[in-house]
């Protein structure tokens, strides 16, 4: 298949693919970018206040925005003069600086494979493509060479084990799963269990999505975390929040409440093809301090892409 490389630079389609699944927060930060600047000789405060606006629209986020526009006032006032014909270039720049924060990981590696097995617990509400972005990673994984097993730990919904099941088979990765209702920190258990019996390279652990009770998520992902820890000392070595982006600014209010309840170390922003509201992952990035390592932009298993700051900013423009 020709999206394996997961880790390494993208193939031909999968740039492609990302100019495609970006395309309604393209047209829409564009066009609104381009009424902002129509027939402006100079960039002024009303210009300005345009792209402000544009800003906003795209759910970059309030905060981020007036950081955005308080950067373009501080390049405009030390340049004296600027046409709107360099503002496109500028924006960028200060667009792709601010994702800069904890950008460490490359894109060839986005994983610190020298632990084995590797654990991921990946959290995030129902809905918001949690299970499939497993599947696609699992997918991408075991095609890249790793050995990879999967934990069922939402056993709160049997559809998300019956769907974790199905992307196992598509993978040909194991999925260790118990019944419906069983305590997902046991499943967890015997998924660790089963990886370092089996000597595998990679561990995903599917957890419940429920947020109508902080106390209890907190208590849950805690419980899981130390149960985790009486097999692997340091597990979980990431922990991955799966964000639908087409929720615009629910996702901030969704990775706030996750970040209050466990320690998020990377974020995988989901459905970012069927909205104009990409612009939410420059807001979550800049306001969190947290990683973007994973976007989605459609359907197929090769459209589950690293994240790469560069080529989101210039897609977008």
């Amino acid at each position: 298949m020709a999206f394996f490389g997961l880790f390494g630079s993208k193939t031909k389609d999968e740039k492609r693919a990302l100019e495609q699944g970006l395309e309604k927060t393209k047209t829409g930060i564009f066009e609104k970018l381009t009424r902002a600047v129509a027939g402006k000789s100079k960039v002024d405060d009303t210009t300005l206040d345009g792209i402000e606006e544009a800003l906003i629209a795209s759910d970059i986020g309030v905060e981020t925005t007036l950081r955005i526009i308080e950067r373009l006032e501080i390049r405009v006032a030390k340049d004296k003069f600027m046409n709107s014909g360099e503002l496109s270039l500028i924006l960028r720049e200060e667009i792709e600086a601010l994702l800069n924060i904890d950008q460490s990981f490359k894109e060839e590696d986005p994983f610190d494979f020298s632990k084995k097995p590797y654990v991921i617990m990946v959290v995030g509400v129902n809905g918001v493509g949690k299970t499939t972005t497993i599947g696609k990673l699992a997918a991408r994984l075991k095609a890249s060479g790793k050995s990879v097993i999967m934990g069922a730990a939402d056993t709160f919904r049997a559809a998300a084990t019956e769907q974790l099941t199905i992307w196992g088979e598509r993978a040909g990765v194991p999925v260790i799963k118990q019944k419906m209702g069983a305590d997902p920190a046991s499943v967890a258990y015997d998924t660790l269990s089963s990886a370092i019996s089996q000597g595998a390279d990679v561990v995903l652990i599917d957890t419940a999505g429920r947020l109508h009770n902080k106390v209890n998520l907190m208590n849950e992902l805690t419980k899981i975390r130390n149960v985790m820890r009486k097999i692997i000392p340091d597990a979980p070595h990431e922990v991955l929040l799966v964000l639908d982006g087409s929720t615009g600014q629910n996702a901030y209010l969704q990775a706030k409440e996750f970040t209050k309840a466990t320690d998020v170390t990377a974020l995988a922003v989901t459905k970012l093809d069927g909205t104009a509201k990409g612009g939410v992952v420059i807001g979550i990035s800049d306001q969190f301090g947290i990683p973007v390592k994973f976007i989605g932009v459609g359907e197929k298993i090769e459209d589950l892409q690293v994240f790469n700051k560069k080529e989101f900013v210039e897609s977008l423009f």
